[in-house]
C-alpha cells in the first residue's frame, strides 16, 4: 500500500508541477480552475499523508512549500500569473488531504480488533 500511495504522489506532483508551469495553451482543463486545482492538491494531500504516515507534519510543510514554490516560479513566466489566492486554495486542500487521512486513520485504530 504504501509503495503504491508513493509512486501516486510522485505522478501527482508531476502532474501538478506540469500543470502549473507549461504553457496556459498546454494545461488540461476539464472544469472551474479553483475546483481543479483543489481536487489535485487534496488528492496529493491524500497521497502523501498514506506515504509518511509517521511524518505528518512533515507532509503538510511539504504542501504548503510545493504550492508556494510553484505560484512563485509563475511569476517568471510572462504568460502565467502566480496568485496568493490561488497559493492558498491549493495548500488548503493539501491540508484538507491529510487531515482526512490522519483522521480516518485515528479511528480506524480506535475501532475494537
Amino acid at each position: 500500500m504504501i509503495l503504491v500511495s508513493r509512486l501516486a504522489s510522485i505522478f501527482l506532483l508531476a502532474i501538478i508541477v506540469f500543470a502549473t508551469l507549461s504553457p496556459i495553451g498546454l494545461r488540461p482543463h476539464l472544469g472551474d480552475a479553483n475546483l481543479e486545482r483543489a481536487a489535485a492538491y487534496l488528492l496529493l494531500g491524500v497521497a502523501l499523508a498514506l506515504s509518511f504516515p509517521r511524518h505528518t507534519m512533515r507532509m503538510a510543510f511539504l504542501v504548503i512549500g510545493v504550492a508556494a514554490m510553484l505560484e512563485t516560479l509563475q511569476l517568471i513566466d510572462p504568460g502565467r500569473h502566480g496568485r496568493v489566492e490561488d497559493m492558498a486554495i491549493k495548500a488548503a486542500a493539501g491540508l484538507i488531504g491529510i487531515g482526512l487521512v490522519t483522521l480516518a486513520s485515528k479511528m480506524l485504530r480506535r475501532l475494537p480488533s
